[in-house]
């Protein structure tokens, strides 16, 4: 099962995905982690970067569909199944992304789409910012990132109706309840 997670910050992207690939034991590609970690070791890729991670805009498409491939790559190494969190972030690059993924024969499956609304994601990441001192949530980020998910991400659920792999969970309820009910669709979807 190949699993890419399409939702605003703060939505559950990275909790679903590792309660998704610890299930169905898959690998995860997450591209937030893998900028950050760059970011922290100070690398020539994460001093370029670091600018942008923490205003909350978005990275070069070029740097983010390296880091897929390099992820899926790893993934197909492993057994082919994953969980990527992280692209894409506009219609362009979800295009970008299947042409990468289908050339290297990975391509997603579902897309999974977790809805939530822009006040309890601000108020969630709030929260996590209390908790993991995280640079890039800060309220005036925060907001900043959910306009630009609003604005140049979300479009790109319509991209994946119609290749018809959508599959979209109402992330506004407890993290047990959301999870119960993805570990099923997918299930459903898997066979």
């Amino acid at each position: 099962m190949r699993v890419l997670m399409v939702a605003p910050p703060g939505a559950g992207k990275g909790t679903q995905g590792a309660v998704i690939a610890e299930h169905f034991h898959l690998h995860r590609v997450t591209i937030g982690e893998l900028l950050r970690r760059h970011v922290a070791d100070g690398t020539e890729l994460g001093r370029r970067v670091r600018p942008l991670v923490e205003r909350g805009e978005l990275v070069p498409d070029d740097i983010v569909l390296d880091l897929m491939r390099e992820g899926l790559l790893e993934a197909r190494a492993l057994g082919g199944g994953y969980v990527l969190d992280g692209v894409p972030r506009t219609v362009a690059q979800a295009l970008a992304a299947y042409r990468v993924a289908h050339a290297i024969g990975m391509t997603a499956d579902v897309a999974l789409h977790l809805s939530a609304d822009d006040e309890e994601l601000v108020g969630r990441l709030l929260k996590r910012a209390g908790i993991e001192h995280r640079a890039d949530d800060n309220e005036a980020v925060i907001r900043q990132r959910l306009r630009l998910y609003r604005e140049v991400t979300e479009p790109v659920l319509a991209y994946y109706a119609r290749r018809g792999i959508l599959l979209t969970v109402d992330a506004m309820r407890p993290v047990e309840v959301v999870s119960a009910e993805v570990l099923a669709a997918l299930e459903a979807r898997a066979g």
